[in-house]
């Protein structure tokens, strides 16, 4: 059988591609997935104790973009789900993002308004002019002691590198709060897919004119399968044979655990951020899920250097060396690089959705 594509990954940006292409051009679309389940990162199973879990760490849908909502709201239903996370600081709990409650918590402070707080971060931060990385982007804002306390140690086991090394954009995802709200995120659409990711991606791909390999690299069938184009969405420097060396990524190793109580901690999540643990973080599903059992589980994350690509690491270097893949890109017809691995570029995951949809109505679907 011929395809006219042939979508390496099944992720995201895949399966969202293999979608549209489906339903609004009706191509025939091959997905090769060297993984044995469809999802990327985002997939989840129950586990032998009955928990939803996450794989691959927690998964928080999150968007203020109504098109990529919609979009999605098309293969799953949705439950209700703000994000809680607490810091773990020398054994006391404090809200993160930073915000009111955090500031008169760990510096016994009675701050009753944004204002006084809004002061307080005036009266504390550096003026660094220009911003060049992580370290500037916080201490210009909430000075070098919180930045201390909550930022330094927690990047520097997530990443194995000073802020200072890192771009801006790492700890600047990040918001500052003067107020008291303990939300992770402040988006307007804030949900949890009702019976988890892998449904919702059973959903996307469910469609006549997808078929999905699992368990295979795509360079092993190359010569076997006719296809008149391709949508790359792996590792873009593995596509390549690392031609101009390997990208750097950090990865993460999880102990999952199970224990015989309805509750283990009193967050989704909890940030370890100084070194009294290596682990980097803490989650809890039965929080993501809504789920009731007198059991729960967790998972502890571990950075680590090799593994499964999750973060590119976002340095000036890095980003020169994956500007030279991106050149070669040019030579090349019949090909589309889209997403996370193959932009080498972090995306959450409505970003993701976004970007690929742009990718299909601005490129594919002229071609």
């Amino acid at each position: 059988m011929k395809y006219d594509y042939m979508i390496v990954g099944a992720g995201f940006s895949g399966a969202v591609m293999a979608e549209r292409l489906a339903t609004q051009m009706n191509k025939k679309i091959l997905i090769v997935e060297k993984r044995n389940h469809v999802g990327g990162n985002a997939y989840d199973e129950f586990d032998e104790h009955g928990i939803l879990i996450h794989k691959y760490g927690p998964h928080i849908f999150h968007t203020n973009d109504k098109n990529v909502f919609d979009y999605l709201s098309k293969f799953t239903e949705w439950i209700p789900y703000e994000h809680k996370v607490l810091a773990n600081y020398e054994g006391e709990f404090y809200p993160i993002p930073i915000n009111r409650i955090t500031i008169n918590k760990l510096y016994e402070k009675n701050f009753k308004s944004d204002i006084e707080v809004e002061n307080y971060y005036e009266s504390v931060r550096q003026k660094r002019n220009p911003i060049l990385n992580s370290e500037d982007i916080i201490v210009s804002q909430v000075g070098y002691d919180l930045f201390d306390n909550f930022f330094r140690n927690y990047t520097k086991k997530q990443w194995d590198m000073e802020p200072k090394d890192l771009s801006p954009s790492v700890c600047g995802r990040i918001p500052i709060r003067t107020n008291d709200d303990c939300r992770y995120f402040s988006d307007k659409y804030q949900f949890m897919p009702k019976e988890g990711y892998t449904k919702m991606f059973e959903g996307i791909l469910k469609h006549k004119n997808i078929e999905v390999i699992l368990n295979t690299d795509y360079k092993s069938i190359l010569s076997d399968v006719k296809f008149d184009k391709m949508i790359y969405t792996g590792p873009i420097d593995y596509f390549f044979d690392y031609m101009h060396g390997e990208l750097p990524y950090r990865s993460i190793r999880f102990e999952f655990e199970n224990q015989k109580k309805e509750f283990i901690q009193s967050a989704a999540v909890v940030n370890y951020v100084d070194f009294a643990e290596l682990f980097t973080r803490v989650t809890e599903y039965k929080y993501l899920n809504g789920q009731t059992s007198d059991c729960s589980t967790i998972s502890k994350e571990y950075a680590i250097l090799e593994g499964e690509p999750y973060y590119p690491i976002p340095t000036n270097q890095n980003r020169k060396n994956s500007l030279l893949y991106k050149r070669e890109i040019k030579r090349l017809k019949n090909i589309t690089f889209c997403g996370r691995l193959a932009e080498y570029q972090y995306y959450n995951m409505d970003q993701v959705v976004a970007n690929t949809i742009k990718v299909f109505n601005k490129s594919v679907m002229k071609k």
